[in-house]
């Protein structure tokens, strides 16, 4: 990454706005990704506002309700209920936020495509909102090139430029549903800007709510280690399927294999035989 130059006055003063927590912040999509983030920021001390077309999502955290198993009802409700928390059906009030994250689904075509059109819809609603000094962070899983040749270009269309105007980065998802031992707070988070001070300003949100930020290069990079991570899953899920499968006909009992195999200190890492890949993620995007 090439080292940051000095802050434009707008960087600057989002950079203090964010850390100072006078700022605003948006997430769009409140799913199993977007609601975990949502209330992170607001703990983090943001005003945090949620968008969504889904009005029951709205109701029940305007309600102080949660309806992801991995967020506590009563961490909505104590953050609503402290007016740090919201969410709205109303994309008008994006012009209230100082920064955005899009956290909307990437599911695949019936011929395997990426199906970008909630992607593309989220950015073209945002950018109809756009204003000099807004950060936008795309968190979809998706292709690499998606920030700079998708995304970027929607933005730019208002004859706002990234990285002088207003500010775009990647940082994909990590959540593991259903986990107790990691959360949205306490997994480290990939950040890549367009520009270095884009992914600074990313980096200063981020760090403001969760335990670890790991800076790369650029976007693609970025998006290319969501894809790497779940692909190398896929793969070592199908392994271990193919060796149950083996030691099936051999008469061997593969737990015992697989846990003798996991006292090796180095070059491996447990993997145990189940109904095959499940979840939203590990069985889509090795087709990104």
């Amino acid at each position: 990454m090439e080292p940051a130059r000095p802050m434009t006055s707008l960087a600057s003063q989002l950079h203090s706005r964010l850390t100072d927590r006078t700022a605003a912040v948006g997430v769009v999509g409140l799913g199993y990704v977007g609601l975990p983030l949502l209330v992170e920021l607001a703990r983090a001390g943001y005003e945090a506002v949620g968008f969504d077309l889904d009005e029951r999502k709205v109701a029940a955290i305007s309600e102080g309700r949660s309806y992801i198993p991995d967020v506590a009802t009563a961490d909505v409700s104590a953050l609503a209920a402290a007016g740090r928390l919201r969410a709205t059906t109303d994309f008008s009030e994006l012009v209230k936020v100082s920064s955005v994250n899009i956290c909307v689904p990437t599911p695949l075509r019936k011929t395997k495509d990426p199906d970008m059109s909630y992607v593309v819809s989220a950015v073209e609603t945002i950018a109809t909102h756009l204003r000099p000094g807004l950060l936008v962070i795309l968190e979809s899983t998706t292709y690499p090139g998606t920030t700079q040749e998708l995304v970027q270009p929607i933005l730019e269309r208002t004859g706002l430029v990234a990285g002088r105007d207003f500010f775009l980065a990647f940082s994909p998802e990590r959540v593991d549903p259903g986990n107790p031992r990691f959360n949205t707070r306490n997994v480290p988070k990939v950040v890549g800007g367009v520009t270095p001070t884009c992914a600074s300003l990313a980096a200063t949100l981020y760090e403001s709510a969760i335990e670890s930020v790991v800076p790369v290069s650029s976007p693609r990079v970025a998006e290319m280690v969501k894809l790497l991570e779940n692909t190398f899953r896929a793969v070592n899920i199908g392994l271990v399927n193919e060796i149950a499968l083996m030691c099936d006909a051999l008469g061997i009992d593969v737990w015992e294999v697989v846990s003798a195999a996991a006292t090796k200190p180095f070059g491996f890492m447990p993997f145990y035989p189940g109904p095959g890949l499940g979840g939203h993620c590990i069985p889509i995007d090795p087709f990104y």
